[in-house]
C-alpha cells in the first residue's frame, strides 16, 4: 500500500500549451480519490504523469515517499486500468489477465490462484476461457480491472472506466467497484468526468477546471460549501440555479432581493455573513433546484411560467422562466403533488416559486469566489 504526493507538477507541451498548473496534492495511504472535470481540464494527464505515461515539466510524483519522475511506468509498482480495456483479442480471459505475471516469469500455479481468485472476486469465473470478443462492455472492464489486480500494485490509477459502458451497466459497476475497493483496500486514484461517479465513489474529490485545482474536499465538503461558483454549478444534478441580485443588511439581518423578492438569510449563513462581517453588494446567489419550491396557492413568491416539464420518475424537474427571463430550474418530489396539482403543471402555467434563507449559497460577483467559505 502507498501514499501518492505531487508538489508543483506541472505539464508543458511543446508548443507552450499548459495542460497541467502547478499541482499539488497528497492523497493517503488506502484513500480513494477522484479527479473531476470537463474534457480538457488535466485530469487523465495528471493521472498519466502519476502512471509514468507522460513526462513531467516540472515538479514532483512520489509514491510510498519515493520520488519516481525517472522511473519507468513498470518500476512504479502501479496498476492501471484504461477506458478502452486494453485487452489482447487473441487471447483468452484467464490469459489476458495472467499476461503481466507471465512476464515477471511468475510460476503457474500461483498465475493459477491469483487469476482464480480476482475472478471470483470480479464474477467472472466462468468467462475465463473465452476471447474478450465473446464479452459484454461490463464483462471485459471486470476482465482489465482484473489483470490490474492480480499484479499486487500500491496504486490503482483507473482513467474513466466505465465511460464506454451504457447507463444501466455504468450504476452496475460503480457499485462493484465500491465493493471491489472494500476487498482490496489499497489506494485508487480515479478519473472521471462524471460528477455522480465522483460523488459515489471518492472519499475525496478533486475538482479540475483549466488545468488547475478549484477545489479539494470530501463530496459532502463539494457539495455544501463549493469554494467558487464553477464548483458550485459543476457539482449537484441538475446544476444550481445562478441569479444575480443584491445583498442588504438591516441591522445584525442580511437580506436578498431575487426579482423584487425579500428573503431573509437564516441559519448557519445569516450566522457566517455576520461573523465574516460581509458589507452589502451585488452578488452570484447560488439555490439548488432540490431547495426551491412552489409557493401554495396565495402565498407569496416569485412569479414564474413553466415551459418545460420533465418527467423523472420521482421527481418533476420544472424548467421555468421569471419575467425578466432568467431560467430558473425546481426539482419537484411527485410524492409532494396531487394528481390536481400535476395536471396544472403544463407548458405556460403560470406559477410562484419560493425558497429558504438558510439554503442560499453566496459568490463574488467579480472573482465567483464563495463569500462565506
Amino acid at each position: 500500500m502507498a501514499s501518492v504526493k505531487l508538489t508543483n507538477v506541472q505539464k508543458i507541451y511543446d508548443n507552450n500549451v499548459v495542460a497541467v498548473h502547478d499541482f499539488n496534492l497528497e492523497i493517503k495511504d488506502k484513500e480513494f480519490v477522484v479527479f473531476v472535470g470537463p474534457s480538457g481540464c488535466g485530469k487523465s494527464t495528471t493521472l498519466r504523469m502519476i502512471a509514468g505515461l507522460e513526462e513531467i515539466s516540472d515538479g514532483t510524483v512520489e509514491i510510498d515517499g519515493e520520488v519516481v519522475n525517472d522511473l519507468q511506468p513498470k518500476d512504479r509498482n502501479i496498476a492501471m486500468v484504461f477506458q478502452n480495456y486494453a485487452l489482447y483479442p487473441h487471447m483468452t480471459v484467464f490469459d489476458n489477465i495472467a499476461f503481466s505475471l507471465r512476464l515477471k516469469k511468475v510460476p503457474e500455479d500461483v498465475i493459477f490462484n491469483k487469476v482464480t481468485n480476482a475472478a471470483e472476486i470480479l464474477g467472472i469465473t466462468e468467462y475465463l476461457m473465452r476471447k474478450p470478443r465473446a464479452l459484454s462492455g461490463g464483462q471485459r472492464q471486470r476482465v482489465a480491472i482484473g489483470r490490474a489486480m492480480v499484479r499486487d500494485s500500491k496504486v490503482f490509477l483507473m482513467d474513466e472506466p466505465l465511460s464506454n459502458l451504457d447507463a444501466k451497466l455504468r450504476n452496475q459497476m460503480r457499485a462493484e467497484i465500491i465493493l471491489l475497493r472494500q476487498k482490496l483496500d489499497t489506494t485508487f486514484v480515479y478519473v472521471t468526468h462524471d460528477q455522480t461517479e465522483a460523488m459515489t465513489l471518492g472519499d475525496r474529490i478533486v475538482i479540475m477546471k483549466d488545468g488547475y485545482i478549484m477545489q479539494v474536499g470530501t463530496p459532502t465538503e463539494v457539495f455544501e460549501r463549493p469554494a467558487n461558483l464553477f464548483v458550485a454549478e459543476f457539482i449537484g444534478a441538475p446544476k444550481m440555479n445562478i441569479i444575480h441580485t443584491e445583498l442588504r443588511r438591516e441591522g445584525s439581518d442580511y437580506y436578498v432581493t431575487p426579482f423584487g423578492a425579500h428573503i431573509k438569510v437564516t441559519g448557519e449563513k445569516g450566522e457566517l455573513l455576520e461573523k465574516k462581517g460581509i458589507k452589502p453588494c451585488d452578488v452570484i446567489l447560488g439555490v439548488r433546484p432540490e431547495h426551491i419550491v412552489l409557493a401554495k396557492d396565495g402565498a407569496e413568491g416569485i412569479p414564474v411560467t413553466l415551459e418545460v416539464n420533465e418527467m423523472m420518475g420521482s421527481e418533476l424537474h420544472l424548467h421555468v422562466y421569471t419575467e425578466d427571463g432568467t431560467r430558473i430550474i425546481v426539482r419537484v418530489p411527485t410524492i409532494d403533488l396531487s394528481e390536481a396539482e400535476r395536471m396544472k403543471l403544463v407548458n405556460g402555467a403560470k406559477l410562484s416559486i419560493t425558497f429558504a434563507g438558510k439554503v442560499m449559497h453566496f459568490f463574488d460577483k467579480d472573482t465567483e469566489k464563495n463569500l462565506l467559505y
